[in-house]
C-alpha cells in the first residue's frame, strides 16, 4: 500500500465531532463529547489528530495522572495515560499510529510524565505490535 501523505497537529475543539466518528467507526468504546473535552482539558498537548487532506483519519488523546509507579515500587509519579487511540481503516499500516504515539508520548514527557500506560485487548494484535513496536513496557493487556 502507498503511504498517503499527512499532517499531524493538535486537536481543536471543531475537530470534536472527527474524532467521535473516527471513535464510533474503530473502537467498541463510545466515549461522551464531554469526556473527550475533559480529556482534551487536562493534556491538550498530548491530544493530537492526524490529518489527510484537511480531512481528520486519526487521533490520540492521553492525560496526565498521579499515582504509584507501575515501575518503581511504593514510589508516587506523574503517569501519562495513553486513553484512545485510532486510524480510520483505509489510513492504516502507514506509521500515523507509530507517529501519533510517538508525538504524544514527546508531549506527556515534556509535561512531567515519568511513566506512561495505557491498556489494549489482547485480541487487538495489530495495536499491540505497534505498542510493542515502541518499547512500551507498561501495556496493560486486557481479554
Amino acid at each position: 500500500m502507498l503511504e498517503t501523505p499527512h499532517l499531524l497537529r493538535p486537536f481543536r475543539p471543531e475537530d470534536l465531532s472527527a474524532v467521535i466518528e473516527i471513535n464510533r467507526v474503530c473502537l467498541p468504546e463510545n466515549y461522551s463529547p464531554y469526556f473527550f473535552m475533559e480529556v482534551y482539558k487536562s493534556c491538550p498537548e498530548a491530544f493530537i489528530v492526524a490529518e489527510v487532506n484537511r480531512q481528520v483519519v486519526g487521533y490520540i488523546m492521553c492525560r496526565l495522572e498521579f499515582g504509584f509507579s507501575d515501575v518503581r515500587r511504593f514510589r508516587m509519579v506523574r503517569k501519562g495515560h495513553i486513553v484512545s487511540v485510532a486510524v480510520m481503516p483505509e489510513y492504516r499500516r502507514q506509521g500515523i499510529g507509530r507517529e501519533l504515539v510517538v508525538t504524544s508520548l514527546k508531549a506527556l514527557e515534556l509535561h512531567g510524565a515519568e511513566e506512561c500506560f495505557l491498556e489494549v485487548r489482547t485480541a487487538n494484535e495489530e495495536a499491540v505490535a505497534l505498542y510493542k513496536q515502541n518499547d512500551s513496557d507498561c501495556i496493560s493487556l486486557l481479554p
